[in-house]
C-alpha cells in the first residue's frame, strides 16, 4: 500500500482516556495504517503532569504544557479534547476548528449544553467533529444512530447509561445494601467520584440522552426539555417491593417518539424482569433500541473507562483519517433524520402530560380508614389502583402502603400525591417510581 504523508493528531488531556488513546494508538499502529491508509500520528500532547506521559512510555519531546502549541500548529490535522468540563475546552475545540482543524471529543457535558454552537461553526468551517465517545464509552451507539440505523424511524430508545448509578442500584438490589453503603464501595471500586452528584442525580445521563435525542430525532441539545431525577431515594425496602411485584429498578433515560411529540426524561424506572435490561448489572451500560424496520435491538458494554472510551476515540480518528485520506469532510451527516424531515421539527412533550403506570409507597401510621382515604383521592384523580401491598407496623407504628397503579397520568398523579402528603396520618413523602412494562400497554 502506498503511503502518503502521515496524519497528525494532537491530544489535549492524557488522562484515564487519553492514556487509553495513546496505548491504543501505540498497540495497534500498523492495523489502523492499513484501515486508514496513512500512519496515524501522535505529534504532540499537551498534558500539565508528564509523569502520566513517563508512565506511558511517551516520549518527552511530544510533550508541552500548552494546548496552544497544539492549536497554532499548521502540520496537526486532528485535535483530540479530553480535558473535559466546559471552559477551557469550549474554547480549545472552537479554535481547532477556526484553524481548519477536525476535532475528535467525549466531552457530553459541553456538546450537551454548546454542541449546538460547536456543530455550526464545524459546518460553516467545513470540519467535522467526531463524539462517539461521549455516550456509553465503547458501545457504538453514535455510530448505529447515524449510519447503521438511518433506515428506520426510531420509535423509542430506553438507556441505562450511567455505569455508577447501575452499579449502586445492582449492589443495593442483589446484597441489600443501602444507597450509602453502596456508594461508598463504588468510591472504594474507582467507579464514582469523591463528588457523584453528578451521576447519582442523573446529570450524567441526561447530557448523554440530549445527544442521542439529536441524533436520532434532529431536535436542538437542550437539557431543559429533559425531566431529571436521580437514585439517592431509592431504599432497598422499594426493591424489595419491587421484586415482588417482578419488577427491577434501574436508572435509565427514555425517549419515545409518538404522535409528533418525544418524550423525554430520566429517572428511576420499574421494568419486568423479564425484560433484556433489566439483567444489566454492575457498571455495564445498555441501550435498548426500537426502530420501525430493524425492530428491537440491544447494545451492551462498558460505558465508561480507560479502553472502552479510548477505543470510541480512535474509532472517530479512523473515520476522520479516512475522509482526509480521500480529500472529503463530513461523509455521514450528523444527525439520521434527513433536511427534509426537519421541515416539520418534532416537539419534547412536557413531562406532566406524560402517561404510565406508578408505584407509590406511602408511609402511614396504622389507623382505620387510612387506605380508603388515600384511594378516595387517587380516585378523585382519575387514578385507578392495580395492586396494593400493606406490610405490618415499624418501631414508630408507620406501615407502608405498596400500591400500583393503573395507567395515569403525570400531572394527576402529582396532584394526588400533594394532597395525599399532606394527611395528617402520613409520616414521609411518597415514594413513587414509575413502571414501564410493555405487558400493560
Amino acid at each position: 500500500m502506498e503511503n502518503e504523508k502521515a496524519i497528525q493528531i494532537g491530544l489535549i488531556g492524557l488522562g484515564t482516556v487519553g492514556s487509553g488513546v495513546a496505548t491504543i494508538l501505540k498497540a495497534k499502529e500498523k492495523s489502523l495504517e492499513a484501515l486508514v491508509g496513512r500512519r496515524l500520528v501522535l505529534k504532540k500532547i499537551a498534558e500539565l503532569n508528564p509523569e502520566r506521559a513517563r508512565a506511558l512510555g511517551i516520549p518527552e519531546e511530544i510533550l508541552t504544557a500548552r494546548a496552544e502549541d497544539i492549536l497554532e500548529d499548521p502540520e496537526i490535522q486532528i485535535v483530540i479534547e479530553l480535558i473535559g468540563g466546559k471552559e477551557p475546552a469550549k474554547t480549545f475545540i472552537r479554535q481547532a476548528l477556526l484553524a481548519g482543524k477536525h476535532v475528535v471529543t467525549a466531552n457530553k457535558a459541553l456538546l450537551a449544553e454548546a454542541g449546538n454552537e460547536l456543530f455550526l461553526t464545524a459546518r460553516e468551517q467545513d470540519r467535522h467533529i467526531g463524539f462517539e465517545a461521549s455516550v456509553c464509552g465503547g458501545i457504538p451507539i453514535i455510530l448505529a444512530l447515524r449510519q447503521g440505523l438511518v433506515a428506520n424511524e426510531i420509535e423509542s430508545i430506553f438507556g441505562i447509561m450511567n455505569g455508577t448509578s447501575n452499579f449502586i442500584l445492582s449492589r443495593m438490589t442483589e446484597e441489600g445494601q443501602p444507597y450509602q453503603q453502596a456508594l461508598e464501595e463504588a468510591q472504594k471500586l474507582g467507579y464514582a467520584e469523591a463528588d457523584p452528584t453528578l451521576d447519582v442525580e442523573g446529570h450524567d445521563t441526561a447530557h448523554k440522552l440530549a445527544i442521542l435525542m439529536h441524533l436520532a430525532y434532529g431536535l436542538p441539545m437542550d437539557l431543559s426539555v429533559i425531566h431529571t431525577e436521580g437514585i439517592t431515594r431509592i431504599t432497598p425496602l422499594d426493591l424489595a417491593f419491587a421484586r415482588e411485584f417482578g419488577y427491577r429498578v434501574k436508572l435509565l433515560a427514555i425517549c419515545r417518539k409518538e404522535n409528533g411529540l418525544v418524550e423525554a426524561r430520566v429517572h428511576p424506572t420499574m421494568i419486568p424482569v423479564s425484560h433484556m435490561l433489566s439483567n444489566v448489572s454492575g457498571a455495564y451500560n445498555a441501550l435498548f433500541i426500537h426502530g420501525d424496520a430493524v425492530g428491537d435491538i440491544l447494545l451492551y458494554g462498558l460505558g465508561a473507562g480507560m479502553m472502552p472510551t479510548g477505543s470510541a476515540v480512535v474509532s472517530d480518528l479512523v473515520d476522520i483519517g479516512r475522509n482526509i485520506n480521500l480529500g472529503i469532510t463530513r461523509r455521514i451527516p450528523r444527525s439520521s433524520v434527513s433536511p427534509e424531515e426537519r421541515g416539520a421539527p418534532l416537539a419534547v412533550k412536557p413531562f406532566e402530560e406524560i402517561e404510565t403506570h406508578y408505584y407509590c409507597r406511602i408511609s402511614a401510621l396504622d389507623r382505620p380508614g387510612v387506605l380508603s382515604k388515600v384511594s378516595g383521592i387517587l380516585g378523585e384523580h382519575g387514578i385507578s389502583i392495580a395492586s396494593v401491598i400493606q406490610k405490618g407496623r415499624d418501631q414508630e407504628g408507620a406501615v407502608p402502603i405498596v400500591m400500583m397503579t393503573h395507567g395515569a397520568q403525570e400531572k394527576a398523579l402529582q396532584e394526588a400525591i400533594g394532597r395525599i402528603d399532606q394527611l395528617p396520618f402520613i409520616t414521609d413523602r411518597t415514594m413513587v417510581i414509575r413502571v414501564e412494562d410493555p405487558s400493560l400497554i
